[in-house]
């Protein structure tokens, strides 16, 4: 049923026979009890997914259904908590029953029993009944509510049980108390109840219980309890009990708007009708009527009701507020609405905004909110539209903003264009043109700060209502406050509003925006924006900010107002994120109005920049940064200078930032980290717009600022240090191409030379962050600069990618000292005969390999895991950037042996574990490969490699996947040259912890080994390589460990088959040396087992080198850990059985019961006498212990 969940209308053609046919098996005796209850579960789950109002019509309901369904409830048990489905839908099929037109009291007949005892009549049964379950603990209270909603109110059961009943429910809800749990069921019960019945009784039948009830309510004072559920019902029973109070009434003062039918509308839009308003018809008794003293007590609490710290409490106590209001007159109709507006103090909280807000469209949507009241109810939205209030770390208000929009979009459905039209030019800030800026632009500033991670998830469409000629429907891809009103008219004359509780959509905004265009027709260029802003645009916050926002504001009417709402509610956005877009989307929205920029925004943004708010301050530097830098490239697209947009003041506004910032100290402190950021973006965007500063003090203390802030990197928090890092660097590149070069176009050799000495120093620095930036800062540097100088800089980043004990942990640092090598060499170029103090030549290309070459060894780990990853990765990217770099200009300074050397180490990264690293390296393999512009020379085996990864594939090949890659991969281990590096990186992969990369490279290999296993020759050359693998590697667990695994693997699935030909072939002879120095005096439990499980497997071969092993797994038998014993008897027990040759039949039942019944994790003394043993019968050298000689 679950794909019903959205749509369950859809159901309903076959509601009917899957009732009637769960029901015949209720209704057959011969059911046996579990079948029944199975029945009414699947009879719950349905109604649950259709609603149980569509499914009370469906039971059956004639007189003969009643006495069997009463029947029912004798073999129920309230307290069973496995069977709650069956009572809860009997309950909901008594309620239909008990409708019956007929008096009750018919069907009890005779109530004298047999035995003279008299009998409970059936509405006594039924009453005794509806009250048990009004207390249980489980939903079968839900559904006992109903049945006394529609049991107690009629005419009959009323005259006779409904004043006890409420006595009864009254009593029990004083005697009960919320602080329990007992207690907060039994009141849920109790409230339900009293709802139900003064929700659907008439108002001559509750009237006269109406104050009781009320003055009870009171003193139970649920708007103290902490139960959500309580306080709903509580708010909930408050408002029909006034609407008890209150005579069913139109008030004829109410506003009407139009017809609520689209097919009315039309007919009267025809220009051969005359136009009509239609008339519904209202109360003609007098305005002045008197209102009971209860109505305020009740208008009151559903005032306080809008304040509640809970949306569904706040969202009854609106609806409460709408309907008593329709029944008020105009005066106090009024004082209402004034009460409500009352919640929109900055005193009160985003609870009360909230609430205020869903009241004001309930009485919007009822026409209870004269015209003249906008006036007074428009500030107050759009103060609501931008709300937002900074609670710690985030904010408040998301809520009360879309519920102003909902108003928003209530009005449009309310009030003709013409009511409107005035106030929309409020909205707006404009008087000439009417539209809707402060409706679409936090449509789209804010959409998706909220909700654009499920953007995804909605697929729901809506129609958007023309009032004109005709109706168009407008597909816009978001899901809109829904369904439509629809109003009709009840038997009393009361306005009955059906469906009334709208969606706050994911995209309230827009919601509102477009039933304004659909509504009021006034909006300029709405479809247009509609179309634009669709529901996948929407989705993605940076495009709405960077993207949409530009197209919008193409309009005229909406550029100033979208940059006005960016500068005023945007640039100071407690988010950081939203700033930075914030300041993005006014550099795209310059171009739009550049004249409102440099006359209104630009002074506004300078005093803005040293205001004493941090989040104002950070985007008010970023937002002068952004503006800049787009009024420079629109100068530079009329050939005109920066001067003719940005007068002296500004320029001497911008110039001044940094210094006043810097006096107020207010780089330092948290605050400090903000503005350095946003400071050195500052100046690179001044620089880009080649201010006129040329020999002015501000670019020394520019200097100063961008020096310090790569010095205090390891001050500064992990969050901010990357991104103050980044900007430094960019503003620093910035700096030296405008500011350090001369007219003869070289730099100052002073200026050089200090810089030079300063930053090659502190590569030498003990904060590994200092010497990250220092690093890049080298690396950013423009050409000119690095003239003469490139053999220290060179040198010196060198030094920081060399790994000693001191600085083991600097991966970081290696990782940007290579990113800043790779750097250099594109800026400075190539020239074979060149000088290495100038650019690359042959003197230093070498050098310039060989620390790319060292750096792909990189395997450190810490806390982080493999940092070591990070260096890797920078070594490939900078191989790859230097490669192709010399292949387009000098390919004779690639040497045959470098390249060789690449192209291995790329193929072990290919093949290794961590699969972002695996897809990094496989790119770049690729990429080599098969580039054309000249090709790579020297590549190995380029024939064989473009038949593995052919070009047409290689673009759409994965390499994150395991399952794409290591079939590639695995074929490299056919060609010699790439044999060792990729079984070094398989080894880790096979023998790893990821269950995909272990699985796929296991087969992958394994499908390899079966196409050699019978070719001894490459047998040979294969088990060379591993074993040379096995050798260079020995201690190092990174490798030996997991390499222990794959050769444990290959063993069991016999890869090495061939071999066991041979007595005391040599690969198990070097095999077995290996494995032993491997786990001499090693107390590593996981390489302990896994080279058991290894000697296990290689039992298989004949010869000596079988007793050797079986000496071997006898001396771990005896380990000082028990877990190493334990693990070996029990391999051993295992090899036995499989490899049944090597014991002598006569021997092998002891030898079989002594593995498996000694308690091998005893005492020592005791496993080495069983041991022994072991060794006797299977023929093995007893293991001798070794005393230690004295220490002299």
């Amino acid at each position: 049923m679950d794909k019903y969940q959205e749509q369950p209308h859809l159901l309903d053609p076959h509601l009917e026979w899957m009732m009637n046919l769960l029901l015949d098996i209720v209704r057959d005796n011969n059911s046996p009890p579990a079948l029944v209850h199975l029945a009414f579960k699947f009879l719950y789950i349905i109604t649950k997914v259709r609603g149980y109002k569509i499914f009370l019509g469906l039971f059956p309901h004639e007189v003969a259904d009643v006495q069997p369904v009463i029947d029912m409830f004798t073999n129920q048990n309230p307290k069973d908590h496995e069977t709650w489905e069956t009572r809860y839908v009997l309950l909901l099929w008594l309620s239909v029953t008990c409708l019956i037109p007929f008096d009750l009291s018919r069907l009890d007949g005779n109530l004298t029993s047999e035995c003279g005892q008299a009998r409970t009549s059936v509405m006594d049964r039924i009453l005794q009944i509806a009250e048990s379950y009004l207390v249980v603990s489980d939903k079968a209270r839900d559904a006992a509510a109903v049945l006394i909603s529609k049991f107690i109110t009629r005419p009959d059961v009323k005259q006779k049980k409904m004043a006890d009943f409420l006595d009864w429910t009254l009593s029990t809800l004083s005697k009960s108390s919320f602080q329990t749990m007992e207690g907060t069921i039994i009141m849920d019960g109790m409230l339900q109840a009293l709802a139900q019945v003064f929700k659907h009784g008439t108002r001559e039948s509750c009237l006269p219980y109406a104050s009781t009830v009320l003055e009870c309510l009171d003193n139970c004072k649920l708007s103290e309890s902490n139960h959500t559920l309580l306080r709903k019902l509580g708010v909930k029973l408050v408002q029909r009990l006034g609407l008890t109070f209150l005579k069913p009434r139109l008030a004829k003062w109410r506003y009407q708007r139009g017809c609520r039918s689209l097919t009315a509308n039309l007919q009267l839009s025809t220009p051969d009708e005359e136009k009509q308003i239609p008339h519904i018809s209202a109360s003609d008794s007098d305005e002045d009527y008197d209102v009971p003293e209860e109505v305020e007590n009740v208008i009151e609490q559903l005032l306080v009701g809008l304040k509640d710290k809970d949306t569904v409490v706040r969202w009854s106590a609106a609806k409460g507020i709408g309907r008593m209001t329709g029944r008020l007159p105009k005066e106090l109709a009024d004082d209402v609405v004034g009460s409500v507006l009352d919640c929109f103090s900055f005193q009160e909280t985003d609870n009360a905004w909230h609430g205020g807000c869903l009241a004001l469209a309930e009485l919007g949507r009822r026409g209870l909110l004269l015209p003249s009241r906008l006036t007074d109810v428009v500030p107050v939205i759009l103060k609501a539209l931008t709300y937002d209030e900074k609670r710690g770390a985030c904010s408040v208000g998301s809520n009360v903003r879309d519920a102003a929009c909902y108003v928003c979009w209530a009005f449009a459905r309310a009030y003709e264009p013409e009511e409107l039209k005035p106030f929309v030019n409020k909205i707006s800030r404009y008087s000439k043109v009417v539209n809707a800026s402060r409706v679409i632009v936090p449509a789209f500033k804010e959409l998706t700060i909220e909700c654009g991670k499920t953007a995804h998830k909605r697929k729901l469409k809506s129609r958007v209502e023309w009032q004109g000629a005709k109706a168009t429907s407008i597909s816009i891809g978001i899901k809109p406050f829904y369904p439509l009103l629809t109003v009709s008219q009840s038997g009393s004359g009361e306005p009955q509003v059906q469906n009334h509780l709208p969606l706050i959509s994911s995209y309230p905004k827009l919601a509102a925006f477009q039933e304004n265009v659909g509504r009021q027709g006034t909006f300029p260029h709405g479809i247009d924006i509609l179309t634009t802003a669709d529901y996948f645009a929407v989705g993605n916050r940076s495009n709405c900010f960077l993207n949409i926002s530009v197209n919008i504001a193409g309009f005229a009417e909406y550029t100033k107002s979208m940059i006005d709402h960016l500068i005023n509610m945007k640039i100071n956005h407690w988010d950081g994120v939203i700033r930075g877009l914030s300041t993005k989307a006014l550099h795209n929205l310059t171009p739009q109005a550049p004249e409102y920029i440099t006359a209104i925004v630009f002074p506004k943004l300078l005093p803005l920049a040293l205001c004493s708010d941090l989040h104002t301050r950070h985007g008010a530097v970023l937002a002068c940064a952004e503006i800049t830098y787009a009024l420079y490239k629109l100068a530079a697209e009329k050939n005109r200078p920066i001067t003719d947009y940005l007068d002296q003041k500004s320029l001497e506004g911008l110039k001044q930032i940094h210094q006043q910032l810097y006096d107020r100290q207010l780089y330092r402190g948290l605050g400090g980290e903000l503005m350095r950021q946003s400071v050195c973006t500052l100046i690179k965007n001044l620089s880009l717009s080649k201010m006129p500063f040329q020999g002015d003090p501000v670019i020394g203390s520019w200097q100063w600022l961008i020096d310090d802030s790569l010095k205090s990197l390891h001050l500064i928090s992990s969050t901010s240090r990357q991104h103050v890092k980044e900007a430094a660097v960019s503003a620093l590149a910035a700096l030296c191409n405008e500011y350090y070069l001369n007219q003869q176009g070289e730099v100052d050799p002073v200026i050089q030379d200090e810089l030079m000495k300063n930053y090659i120093s502190e590569l030498r620095n003990t904060e590994e962050m200092i010497r990250c930036g220092f690093s890049l800062a080298l690396g950013s540097l423009p050409g000119f600069f690095l003239k003469g100088k490139l053999k220290l800089v060179l040198e010196g980043l060198k030094a920081v990618t060399r790994i000693s004990p001191k600085d083991l942990s600097f991966a970081e640092a290696r990782r940007d000292a290579l990113k800043a090598i790779a750097k250099v060499c594109q800026t400075v170029g190539v020239k074979a005969e060149g000088s290495q103090d100038d650019v690359i030549c042959k003197e230093n290309v070498s050098q310039i390999y060989d620390t790319f070459l060292d750096c792909m060894n990189d395997y450190t780990t810490d806390s982080r895991g493999d940092v070591g990853a990070w260096v890797r990765e920078a070594s490939m990217t900078g191989l790859m950037e230097l490669t192709l770099l010399l292949t387009r200009s000098q390919p004779e300074l690639i040497e045959a042996d470098v390249c060789k050397q690449i192209m291995c180490c790329l193929a072990q990264q290919s093949s290794e574990k961590i699969d972002r690293f695996r897809a990094h390296a496989g790119s770049i393999f690729l990429n080599l490969l098969y580039f054309d512009s000249p090709p790579v020379p020297h590549l190995p085996y380029r024939e064989e490699l473009e038949k593995i990864f052919a070009r047409s594939e290689s673009a759409i090949l994965n390499w994150n996947a395991p399952s794409q890659a290591f079939p590639c991969i695995t074929q490299l281990l056919a060609l010699p040259a790439y044999r060792y590096h990729v079984l070094l990186g398989l080894a880790v992969s096979v023998g790893g912890l990821t269950e995909s990369t272990v699985r796929y490279s296991t087969q992958s290999l394994f499908e390899y080994m079966k196409k050699i296993q019978n070719d001894i020759q490459a047998m040979d050359s294969f088990s060379e390589t591993l074993l040379q693998v096995f050798k260079d590697n020995l201690l190092n667990d990174r490798v030996s460990v997991p390499l222990l695994k794959m050769l444990d693997q290959m063993l069991a699935n016999g890869c090495f088959d061939i071999f066991t030909t041979e007595e005391n072939h040599w690969f198990s002879m070097k095999l077995l040396s290996l494995c032993k120095e491997e786990i001499k005096k090693s107390k590593d439990i996981q390489k302990l087992r896994s080279s058991i499980a290894v000697f296990c497997g290689m039992i298989q071969f004949p010869g000596d080198v079988r007793k050797k092993v079986l000496f071997q797994l006898f001396l771990l038998l005896c380990h000082p850990f028990p877990i190493i014993r334990k693990t070996t008897a029990s391999q051993v027990y295992e090899m036995v059985l499989i490899y049944s040759d090597i014991v002598d039949p006569a021997v092998s039942d002891e030898v079989m019961t002594i593995l498996s019944d000694t308690a091998w994790d005893t005492d020592l003394h005791f496993v080495r006498g069983q041991r022994n043993y072991l060794c006797d019968l299977l023929q093995v050298p007893k293991p001798q212990l070794v005393s230690k000689l004295p220490a002299h």
